[in-house]
């Protein structure tokens, strides 16, 4: 039986990694990846990387331009893709991967919809494919699975930040994509907290939408998992990190057979790949919902257990996004 995969940042180190383990060992999938740019020039190793997975796999993978700092971009890719499910020109959806992600730790980036950029693309673009594909998925087998990670939890010291998650405290939630400037010198650790926030919003994102599908008869099969792939230690991400970590960070990757026989937080980009892959398409993964530490059912944070704050993030983001009622099979 034919299926089809949507994964976001379809460039990501994680994302490559994934994609080609499903393409190996899952011939009755075929993918659909975004990409910022399959143009930009010069090209990436890992835009390079992909287009050779392209050309091994000229029929099981196509790529889509997206950018996931244009609500709009977002919102007319959604559309083709439904588009192309209800013309049965590709099967219903098995799993939907919100794999992309930003950071900005040496100041504030905004989106072209004038947004807080790390919050749009991170969370608020996810949100709204989510939920305009929920009506293309296998109602059987659908899986939906968001990114987490460990500084999505407040309690949970940072070694490398001052600051971790933190929702604004009252009912106005526009400072999370309209925030004011950072103060000097706190940039880096903003930038973590604006990170760790997106990634709080998603594991809310997870306990809310699941509660809605399992409230919808026709779709209460279809299920939301968010996964924390551990810090991912040969991650281009570190890029941007300050220069020390990305130093420590390749001492780490270099270690990293050694510092598994103590702890699993720190992981390669392949490994993680294998439990992202389980979680998408594994039949031990069945039925599963909730937060995950690579395939380990793992507790979230209490911060996302709010029910009041949980639904306030949803009603804020359908409004930011600009959703309509006759857009998605799910309620506000």
């Amino acid at each position: 039986m034919s299926e089809t995969i949507v994964i976001t940042g379809a460039t990501g180190s994680l994302a490559i990694e994934a994609i080609q383990q499903i393409l190996s060992s899952y011939p009755s999938v075929t993918i659909i990846g975004t990409v910022r740019d399959s143009k930009a020039s010069p090209k990436s190793p890992h835009l390079l990387r992909l287009e050779q997975l392209i050309s091994q796999y000229p029929n099981k993978i196509s790529i889509k331009n997206v950018d996931l700092n244009s609500i709009n971009e977002v919102r007319e890719f959604a559309d083709e893709i439904a588009g192309l499910v209800e013309s049965k020109k590709i099967p219903p959806i098995r799993a939907i991967i919100c794999n992309a992600f930003t950071w900005s730790l040496n100041g504030q980036k905004f989106s072209s919809d004038r947004l807080e950029s790390t919050f749009q693309v991170n969370h608020l673009a996810h949100f709204l494919l989510t939920l305009k594909l929920v009506q293309s998925m296998d109602r059987e087998t659908g899986r939906i699975i968001l990114l987490g990670s460990e500084v999505h939890d407040p309690e949970i010291v940072n070694p490398i930040s001052k600051l971790g998650a933190q929702l604004p405290g009252d009912d106005n939630l526009d400072p999370l994509i309209k925030p004011g400037p950072d103060k000097n010198g706190s940039e880096h650790d903003m930038g973590w907290r604006r990170y760790a926030n997106s990634k709080l919003a998603n594991v809310m994102f997870m306990r809310s939408l699941n509660e809605r599908l399992l409230k919808t008869l026709e779709f209460s099969k279809i299920t939301v998992t968010a996964m924390d792939p551990g810090g991912l230690v040969d991650s281009r991400a570190h890029d941007a990190q300050r220069t020390i970590n990305r130093i420590l960070f390749r001492l780490f990757a270099f270690l990293l057979p050694i510092i598994n026989l103590f702890t699993d937080k720190l992981r390669s980009n392949a490994n993680s790949a294998k439990d992202l892959v389980a979680l998408a398409l594994d039949q031990e993964f069945d039925s599963k919902r909730g937060y995950f530490n690579g395939r380990t059912v793992q507790s979230p944070a209490r911060a996302s257990e709010d029910d009041e704050k949980c639904e306030a993030l949803w009603k804020a983001c359908w409004q930011w996004t600009g959703m309509k009622d006759d857009e998605t099979c799910v309620s506000l």
